[in-house]
Formats: structure tokens, C-alpha cells, sequence
């Protein structure tokens, strides 16, 4: 008898819970449709609360039904007068008067009274359903709240791309198929996607890719263009139904990017073109193409934005840009839209990359409303939360035309591919999009791998997913879009709640893992901000460097917003050795602060989970993975610092010649091997790879052509052999004390039969090099003496560029120099971070530097162009620059300084080869 009495108490109690739990939430929905233009989007957001509450819905009339203090009202604000009898004046004139249209209130006047939920607009309703679903319907109790976004667009990228090339094609040359994107077509995996954006309240999802296009509409007039089979178009077609369908549900907008001017591989071949052309001609025949299948893309598509980039695939600046973005892209954007009797104009955003992003707005904005700008918050890098300089500038020149310009965090070249979860940093970033770069819109990358979307880079038995991992990048870039200015406690309590939920460990536990990826966070950052030579991604920076890196940057084109714009105010690590030697005051961020900063961080990061190494209780293996990058952040800031103070030592040989100043360089250089080692340890069976573009286009350390120099354990034995090579020269610098140098050999001209009517000239000091100028050589490399230049008509090649069509029995080399000066004036030296087909003919590196100078000139590189034997054409860009001569194609194999203006050696033989590669 008295077991059933427990019984009939216990079960009376669990009658009660159930019944408080059935009283806490609400028993009825109502939605009302007044002011509702997405009707979708509406039903959606209904659908939400009904299977979150297990209540059915049914429409709400203002002037009719009859509330319940348990029931759940919905709607959009549209005229306040409607709501006014549920929900406070002043409470719906601040929601109206919220800037951004996705916002919402929330409103229960006491526990009798039913929950109001108002969106500004669908999307508003929407998010506020999810805010009401989180808390629980705020369990019956008064509730007052009003909420909204800082930034207008908040949006994440998806490339369909891959880490390597297809045969015969370039870079971003992808089309849209099964083989070689199956996730594309996965309407589960996107659902996870979307709902991830949703629950993050990300509001666009780009799409990036060379020329989608030809996967997606097919044209009367050019049917051979299309690029996929009839069986796959129609999935294609399929597929992309489903994903704006869905993403619009959701409040997410789909925005479609291509680059300028890229054509389809059928179509290029058929007509005898180039699928991309960095200084192509811009002909009715591409016009035409071009603009047709914007139009039917549009028509197809109406409510698919599009993101352009003008350059990169076509010159960068000038009218031709303006012409094609004003005469083509929107020209075929509203032929599409007459073409389906529309007025509403999809949103295009101009993308400032290798543009004159303000002066295409300029002539655009008359003629096209609906217009956005985007621009790289940190280059293909995340370095700094404080960008200066001009590229600074840009972004608040493009904030300041009065359209909504966008952030791009793009890339990420130095994180990947360790997992990045730093909320501090990512919070200060966003504010200074807000306060230094006047812009009110995020477009964010995946964290690391974007060339291997969806999987990272992980070594796993199953691969892990990006959208999964990466979670935290994810969450807190939107949190900060969403709201940047919240307090450190604040930020501190949510982030360990989070941590401490998703791994099953205390609060105390999680507090010290948030510690560790705050630090961690600050080290990739710092080291590429104050050593690296790109903020693009032809640097693996988690690599490693080599030291002719550290110590001789332009060698490898160094990229100087990094240092100018992308980082504090400070010094680089040559900067930094001549001051010291020359006992001059430093200023700002130094190589050696960094040096000891970037393992201060690693250490404290160390210490914060030492403690907790086997706490988690949930996402075990995952945990692990975390804890393991916390190590190799360690060891990479470790053989960063010790090889970073070898470099700033051994610098000091170039103003004393002293062999000792080399001696006191080695056991540093010796310590950042080690810890190198340690590395590659903790890398070697937990990473496929450093870096998802496994192309030719990857330089830095070492050039990574077919998928090669992307581990750790690829590189260690380059740095092995580095530190034996330099062993080696400071024993052969001692023994050989008072020797004279060698001068280099002069170099073996190549006839070649030119197809145009040209003059040469010999090299040598005093000889005239323009057809149009009186200028003469003032200094040259002695290894030039006597070589057949090209006379050049300097006002032809600034106003047309040169294109030289030539004929040679063998393979060749064309010497082209570009002078070292930014102007417009003179033509722009083949630079990977603006143009991805600056190395196609190995032109990328100044394989001569400080090779020559004319008087009144600025100092001139030389970049050789290689071509096989037959016939070829030479294309240089519009501005100054001058062909010096034609040579065999194994000559100028290793790029040097020639210095030809005694500026100092710059002391690259000291490490010697590794195999035939030049370190």
C-alpha cells in the first residue's frame, strides 16, 4: 500500500510538471497576414513555432479574434495602428524606427496576457520566432524587447571551386556537375547549411565561381556555350530551384559571383580565344555573349543578386573596366528584367578588387540604383584589427558614396588549416569595419580549406565537414554583425556557456579553453602582419618561411600594403636590423616584440588547458583536435620567434662583414628547427595538408606546383637542409677571407624572328632605349652588356601596351623590365594578388632585381616571360616598361640582386639549394 501511494504522489507530481510546461508555452498560434509580402517566408516562420510547440496556427484578424493570455501572436508591424491594442506605442515607434528592416519585439504585458511576436518584416518575424523559441517562450512571464542588426548584410561564401586545376583549363574555370562538386547537389547537407545561416542569422549566401553561366542558362544564339550535358543542366536547374526556395524561406538572399572577362571553355574554343586574357580586347563578339548571358540569367534567376569582380581575369584600371560594367553587365541585367516586365532591380555588388572600384561607381550610379560595394577587410589574410593607409582609404571612400559597402574576410590564407575560434579578436574586427572602414555589411569566408569545400583539412577516417567544425568562426563573426559594442563580461560568460555546453566541461574548464583560444587567436595574426612578404595566398604562412624570406622580402615580390596598411604601425625585420645596427630609435610594432609576444601567447594558451587536457565529456575527439592545435600553435610560434631573432642577427653581416655576426645567427636557426620538428609531429598524422589551393599559383615557402611543398613534413627537410647549407657558408666565408667575388657570366642572346616592324638597341651605359625620349642607361648589370634591346615608343605602350608576335627554333626567355614605382605611368609588374594569371609564363618574380636604371628613372626588375619553341605573343600591360633582349629558356634559372646601385648584398647565397631550387 504504501509503494502505491509513492506511486500516486510521483505520479502526481509529473501530472504537475507536464501541466507547467503545457501552461508555459503557448496552446494557440496566430499569425496575422497584414503588411505580409513574402508569404513564404511567413509560412515558414509560422511552421517553426507550430513544430516547436506541437500547436496548430490559424490566421489572426485584428478586429475579430478574441486573444488568450496563453497564446502566441505573430505578424508583421506595417501600420502601428493595428497593434497598438496589444502592444505599447512607444514600443512600436522604436521598432519602426530601427534602421535595419529584419528587425523585430517581442511583448507580454504579465503572465495573463498572450506573447506578441512583430517583425519589421518577414525576416524580423522570423528571427524573433527564433528568439522566442530559444527562451522558451519566456515561460509566461513579462517580457519587453526589442531587437536588431548593426549591419545590413551578413553573409558567408561557399567556392565552387577545387584545389587544383581541371586539364586544359585555368583557375576558377569550374563547371557546375556531379563529379566535380557532388555536395552541390545534396539537398540534406544544404539544408544543415541553411539552417546554420538561420540560426546564426546570416542573411546571403555567395556563390563564387569564374563563370557559372554556362552551367546555368543555355542561349539561342550561342547553344555551343553551355558547358554541361543536357541531364545535368536539368539538375542544375533543379537544384538551384531548391537552394533560393529554401534560402528565401529562411531569409537568406543568394548571390551569384563571376569574374570579368572569362568566357566558356566551348565557346573560347570555337571562336579561337583564350578562356581568361589578362589584357584582352574587349570585341562585340564577347560583348555580345557576355551580356546575353547575364540577361538570361536574370530572367531565369530574377531574385539572384550578383557579385562582379572587374578585374583580376581583364586589366585592372581603367575605362576598360567602366565600359564593361556600365555598357555590358547592366545593360544585360535589364534586359533581363525586360525581358520578364520587371522594374525590380536585383542588387549587384561591384567587388573593389583590381578596380577603380569609385570611379566604376561614379558612371554606375546613374544608371543603376540597386548597387553595393565589397572590398577585402585584410587582404586573403587576417592580420589586424586596425587597417591604416590606403587601404584604409579605399574602404572609406567606398563607405562614404551612400551605398551599403561590404567587408570581405577572404581567404584566410594564414590561418589555415588549424581551427580558428578567437571571439576577442573577431569582435574588435568587426568594429573596426564599422569605425575605421564606414561599412555596414560582412561577406565571410569559410575559416580555413576554401579550396575543399566542404571538408577540412583534417586527417580523419571520415572527413570532417567545414560547417560543422568551424561552428565558432561561424557564430561569432555573426554575433558581432549582428551587435559589435557588447562588454568584455558579457562576451566572456556567453563564450565559456557555450564552450562548457558543446564539450561537457565545467564552467571553470571552459573559462581557461576560451583563455586559450583568445591567445591562440593573436599568433597567426602577428606573424604574418610582421614577417610575412603577401596577404594573399600564394603564402602558407603556417609553413614556415624561408630565411632569405625573413631577410630579403622583395626578392619574393613583396607585397607592401601588408606592411603599410595591414598591420600597426612598426618595422620590418630588415628595417629592424639596420636601425640596431646604426643604433637608431625603433618605432611601433618590431619583429622582435613579435617574436617574444607570438610565444607569450602560445604559453599562456598552454597553461589555460594543461588542466583540462581529458575534461570533455561530449565531442570527445573533437575536443582533442582542439587541444593538439593549441600545441602546434606553440611550435609554430616557437620556430617563428628563434628563427625571426636568427635573421635579425645574421642581418647584422651585411654592415660588418664579419663572419662572427653569421656565427651568433646559427643557434637560433638551430632552435627553430627543433621546434619545427616538434611541428611536423603534431601534424603529421592530424593534417592532410597546410594549404587547400595546391596549384602553381602557391610560392611561399616553397612553390607548391601539383600538390606539392603543402605539408609539414614536405618542408622540414628544406629547412633541415637550409640550416646545413649555412652551416657550410660560414666555414667557406672564413676559409675564404679576402677572395674577390665572381663576377657573373654575360648572358646568351636567343635570335628569334619578330613579326612586326621594330628597332633593338645594344645594352650599355649611355644607349637610348625609347624611340620617343632622349632618356639613356645610367647603370646596368654587367651580365646585360651588349644584349639586343626593343626601342620602345614609351607614349604608344602607356596609351596601347605592346603586343609583340614572334617566332624561335627553341624555347626562349623574354626579358621585360618593369620599373619600381606604383604610378600610373608605368605599366604594373605581374603581381598574383590581384591577377591570377601573373605567373602563367613565370613572370610573377623579378628575376633581375635593381637590374638597371635610366636617368630620371626609377630603378628597373626584370621578369622573364618563357615560351616554348613556335610561334608566340608577348603582351605587356598599358604604362612604362621596356623588352631588354631574348635569351635561352635555361638561362636566369634562380632570381638575384644585382644591385646595381651598391645598396648592399643581400646575402642570399649563404643557403644555397635545395635540389635545384634556390633557397
Amino acid at each position: 500500500m504504501k509503494v502505491f501511494f509513492r506511486y500516486i504522489v510521483v505520479f502526481y507530481l509529473c501530472g504537475l510538471v507536464g501541466l507547467a510546461d503545457l501552461i508555459a508555452g503557448p496552446v494557440r498560434i496566430l499569425y496575422a497576414e497584414d503588411a505580409v509580402t513574402n508569404k513564404q517566408r511567413l509560412q515558414y516562420a509560422v511552421d517553426k513555432m507550430v513544430n516547436a510547440t506541437g500547436q496548430q496556427s490559424s490566421v489572426f484578424r485584428f478586429a475579430e479574434t478574441t486573444l488568450k493570455k496563453d497564446d502566441l501572436v505573430l505578424g508583421i508591424l506595417g501600420e502601428t495602428e493595428h497593434w497598438e491594442k496589444f502592444v505599447p506605442a512607444m514600443l512600436l515607434e522604436n521598432l519602426k524606427g530601427k534602421k535595419g528592416k529584419e528587425s523585430f519585439l517581442i511583448y507580454r504585458k504579465d503572465k495573463k496576457s498572450p506573447l506578441i511576436v512583430v517583425g519589421k518584416d518577414e525576416t524580423g518575424l522570423l528571427y524573433g520566432c527564433e528568439e522566442a523559441e530559444r527562451n522558451e517562450f519566456y515561460e509566461s512571464t513579462s517580457i519587453s524587447f526589442i531587437d536588431g542588426p548593426e549591419m545590413v548584410l551578413r553573409g558567408t561564401a561557399i567556392g565552387m571551386q577545387k584545389t587544383k586545376y581541371l586539364p586544359g583549363r585555368d583557375v576558377y574555370e569550374y563547371p557546375y556537375t556531379e563529379d566535380l562538386f557532388p555536395w552541390f547537389y545534396d539537398k540534406e547537407r544544404w539544408i544543415q547549411y541553411l539552417d546554420m545561416m538561420l540560426e546564426n542569422r546570416y542573411n546571403t549566401l555567395y556563390l563564387w565561381n569564374g563563370h557559372p553561366f554556362s552551367s546555368l542558362v543555355k542561349l539561342k544564339d550561342y547553344p555551343y556555350a553551355v558547358e554541361v550535358d543536357d541531364e545535368t543542366f536539368a539538375k542544375n536547374e533543379e537544384i538551384y530551384r531548391f537552394l533560393t526556395e529554401e534560402a528565401n524561406k529562411r531569409g537568406i538572399w543568394v548571390i551569384q559571383m563571376f569574374y570579368n572577362i572569362l568566357l566558356p571553355k566551348p565557346f573560347a574554343d570555337k571562336h579561337g580565344l583564350k578562356t581568361q586574357e589578362r589584357n584582352r580586347v574587349i570585341t562585340p563578339l564577347i560583348e555580345d555573349y557576355t551580356r546575353k548571358s547575364i540577361a538570361a540569367f536574370v530572367e531565369k534567376y530574377p531574385n539572384v543578386g550578383l557579385l562582379v569582380t572587374l578585374g583580376e581575369a581583364m586589366e585592372g584600371v581603367g575605362q576598360d573596366d567602366i565600359n564593361w560594367f556600365t555598357k555590358t553587365i547592366i545593360p544585360g541585367v535589364k534586359d533581363g528584367l525586360n525581358a520578364i516586365h520587371s522594374k525590380l532591380e536585383p542588387p549587384i555588388i561591384l567587388r573593389a578588387h583590381d578596380t577603380d572600384a569609385p570611379a566604376v561607381m561614379k558612371e554606375a550610379l546613374p544608371i543603376y540604383k540597386n548597387l553595393y560595394t565589397m572590398a577585402k577587410f585584410n587582404g586573403e589574410a587576417l592580420t589586424t584589427y586596425e587597417t591604416r593607409g590606403k587601404w584604409a582609404e579605399l574602404h572609406q571612400t567606398l563607405g562614404s558614396i551612400g551605398t551599403v559597402h561590404i567587408q570581405n574576410v577572404h581567404i584566410l590564407a594564414n590561418l589555415e588549416p588549424f581551427r580558428y575560434a578567437a571571439p576577442d579578436f573577431i569582435q574588435k574586427s568587426v568594429k573596426s569595419m564599422h569605425d575605421i572602414h564606414f561599412s555596414n555589411g560582412l561577406h565571410l569566408y569559410p575559416q580555413a580549406s576554401y579550396w575543399d569545400w566542404p571538408y577540412t583539412a583534417d586527417n580523419t577516417e571520415k572527413r570532417l565537414l567545414q560547417v560543422e567544425r568551424d561552428w565558432m568562426w561561424y557564430k561569432a563573426w555573426a554575433r558581432y554583425a549582428w551587435k559589435a559594442d557588447r562588454p568584455e563580461s558579457e562576451e566572456k560568460a556567453y563564450w565559456s556557456s557555450l564552450l562548457s555546453d558543446y564539450y561537457g566541461i565545467s564552467a571553470k574548464d571552459a573559462t581557461n579553453l576560451l583563455t586559450a583560444l583568445d591567445e591562440v587567436g593573436e599568433i597567426s595574426p602577428k606573424i604574418l602582419r610582421r614577417f610575412g612578404i603577401t596577404d594573399g595566398n600564394r603564402q602558407t604562412s603556417s609553413l614556415g618561411m624561408l630565411m632569405t624570406q625573413l631577410i630579403n622580402p622583395y626578392r619574393y615580390g613583396l607585397f607592401t600594403l601588408l606592411y603599410e596598411s595591414e598591420a600597426p604601425e612598426g618595422e620590418m625585420i630588415i628595417d629592424y636590423a639596420e636601425k640596431e645596427f646604426k643604433g637608431e630609435q625603433h618605432t611601433g610594432e618590431t619583429p622582435m616584440r613579435v617574436a617574444d609576444e607570438i610565444v607569450a601567447h602560445a604559453n599562456k594558451a598552454v597553461k589555460a588547458i594543461k588542466e583540462i587536457e581529458r575534461a570533455a565529456n561530449k565531442n570527445k575527439e573533437e575536443f582533442q583536435r582542439l587541444i593538439n592545435d593549441v600545441y602546434i600553435h606553440q611550435a609554430l610560434a616557437e620556430h617563428y620567434s628563434f628563427k625571426v631573432k636568427s635573421a635579425i642577427q645574421l642581418l647584422a653581416y651585411k654592415y660588418t662583414e664579419d663572419v662572427e655576426s653569421l656565427r651568433k645567427a646559427l643557434p637560433d636557426l638551430e632552435k627553430s628547427v627543433e621546434a619545427y620538428r616538434a611541428l611536423t609531429d603534431l601534424t603529421a598524422d592530424t593534417y592532410l595538408y597546410a594549404n587547400s589551393m595546391q596549384t602553381k599559383q602557391r610560392k611561399i615557402p616553397m612553390r607548391g606546383v601539383d600538390a606539392t611543398f603543402k605539408h609539414w613534413t614536405e618542408m622540414l627537410p628544406v629547412f633541415e637542409t637550409e640550416l646545413r647549407n649555412f652551416r657550410q657558408a660560414i666555414d667557406s666565408i672564413a676559409a675564404s677571407a679576402g677572395t674577390p667575388k665572381k663576377e657573373r657570366k654575360l648572358l646568351r642572346e636567343k635570335e628569334i624572328q619578330v613579326k612586326a616592324d621594330v628597332q633593338y638597341t645594344a645594352l650599355k651605359k649611355g644607349a637610348k632605349l625609347h624611340l620617343d625620349q632622349e632618356l639613356v642607361v645610367t647603370h646596368l648589370a654587367n651580365e646585360l652588356e651588349g644584349m639586343k634591346a626593343v626601342m620602345i615608343n614609351s607614349e604608344e605602350q602607356k596609351l596601347h601596351g605592346t603586343t609583340l608576335a614572334f617566332e624561335s627554333d627553341q624555347n626562349v626567355k623574354v626579358l621585360v623590365g618593369y620599373f619600381n614605382n606604383t604610378d600610373k605611368v608605368f605599366a604594373p609588374k605581374p603581381v598574383l594578388e590581384i591577377d591570377a594569371s601573373a605567373n602563367d609564363y613565370g613572370q610573377a618574380e623579378a628575376k633581375v632585381r635593381n637590374a638597371l636604371r635610366i636617368q630620371y628613372m626609377p630603378m628597373l626588375d626584370i621578369h622573364t616571360y618563357s615560351f616554348p619553341k613556335g610561334k608566340n605573343e608577348l603582351k605587356i600591360p598599358k604604362g612604362e616598361a621596356l623588352i631588354l633582349g631574348f635569351v635561352s629558356d635555361d638561362e636566369l634559372q634562380h632570381a638575384y640582386n644585382a644591385d646595381v646601385d651598391n645598396q648592399g648584398d643581400d646575402m642570399d647565397d649563404l643557403f644555397g639549394y635545395y635540389e635545384e631550387t634556390k633557397l
